[in-house]
């Protein structure tokens, strides 16, 4: 009895410590954030007690934008890996099935075979008509076995396959939704690396064109603080619909973090991208929040827009870098705008320091 008392006076210290942490930052109490401490209290995901002690190190806490980046690269990757797996042992549990089947099914025919030899033996040397009729009957015997293992292993070749497509099926889930910002339905920061990467290769052995939106909500952190965080999460969505609505087919959009959204345009120069951005800018702009309880109007939101456009020597970072750079720059050039790479304005050194929301 000793044993199990000792686990729930354990994982309830862990719970405690975790519900300290969340007091100690003033952070929602949220599922997301519960598990984050509880995790950095057991000490078992080193890599997440490392990212979360640097980040308080540097900052003194841990934002929203921090707080995402750490659950999504540290503790949902985690659990696509291990539903992958199950998956994957299903799979070969399927198979494996499958394969004892058919074992099965060669050592009846095997033995059928040696009936029929045995059969033919006996034929050659039947004179009268009863020892011919127990040959004959035996054949029969051995057909209409045979036929009922065929059937069976039919059906259950036929049940594997469903099994193994079904399968087949929850892992591509299981892939798209590790991809897939949940809160948004975009591509997640993972998915866009991978897609930017692509689309680099691709521009520069055509040839073409490729530019680089960022965009951020514009003071979304006091929005989210003063209406509550279901009103930002509707902000979000938003945000989201507006550019989904204003792309094309081979555009590549993303929610980035947070409040960060970017776009990758391939075939576009930077002055298309331009007007690209200024209808999500629009489109966002227009409009107006509305508290779904209540149904009280709670204003507008507006967005800053960085734009650059791919350079020969590019890497994905430095064309990150660049657009980053520009989106700030209208952050400090009065909020609710857009500013691409040969703006005349533009400040391309502009400093982490001198950043703001």
């Amino acid at each position: 009895m000793g044993e199990p008392r000792d686990e729930y006076q354990r994982t309830l210290a862990f719970a405690e410590i975790a519900l300290g942490q969340i007091r100690a930052l003033s952070q929602p109490a949220s599922p997301r954030n519960y598990e984050i401490w509880y995790n950095y209290a057991t000490g078992y995901n080193s890599a997440l007690n490392s990212a979360v002690n640097q980040v308080i190190e540097q900052k003194g806490s841990l934002g929203e934008a921090d707080l995402e980046h750490i659950y999504n690269t540290y503790i949902s990757t985690n659990r696509v890996g291990e539903q992958i797996d199950t998956v994957g042992a299903r799979v070969l549990d399927e198979i494996k099935q499958v394969l004892e089947m058919i074992d099965a099914a060669s050592g009846s025919a095997t033995s059928y075979s040696e009936d029929l030899a045995d059969a033919s033996a006996k034929l050659a040397g039947a004179y009268d008509g009863d020892t011919l009729r127990a040959v004959i009957e035996r054949l029969m015997d051995g057909a209409r076995a045979m036929e009922m293992n065929n059937k069976k292993l039919d059906a259950s070749l036929s049940a594997s396959k469903q099994e193994i497509e079904q399968l087949q099926h929850n892992l591509a889930v299981v892939r798209s939704e590790s991809l897939t910002d949940p809160l948004t339905s975009l591509s997640n920061r993972k998915s866009f690396d991978l897609s930017l990467a692509h689309a680099i290769v691709t521009a520069k052995q055509r040839s073409e064109p490729l530019s680089l939106i960022m965009a951020d909500v514009d003071h979304f952190k006091q929005f989210n603080d003063k209406f509550g965080h279901l009103t930002g999460d509707q902000v979000l969505r938003l945000v989201a619909v507006a550019m989904k609505h204003n792309v094309k087919g081979q555009d590549i959009v993303a929610r980035y973090g947070g409040e960060e959204f970017v776009i990758a345009l391939p075939d576009t120069t930077l002055r298309s991208a331009a007007a690209v951005a200024d209808q999500i800018r629009r489109a966002v702009m227009a409009k107006e929040l509305m508290k779904r309880s209540s149904g009280e109007r709670l204003g507008r939101v507006t967005i800053s827009v960085g734009i650059a456009q791919l350079h020969g020597s590019d890497t994905a970072q430095s064309l990150i870098e660049r657009a980053d750079a520009c989106l700030y720059a209208a952050k400090r050039q009065g909020r609710n705008r857009i500013v691409c790479e040969n703006d005349p304005e533009t400040t391309t050194k502009a400093s982490a320091s001198a950043r703001v929301a």
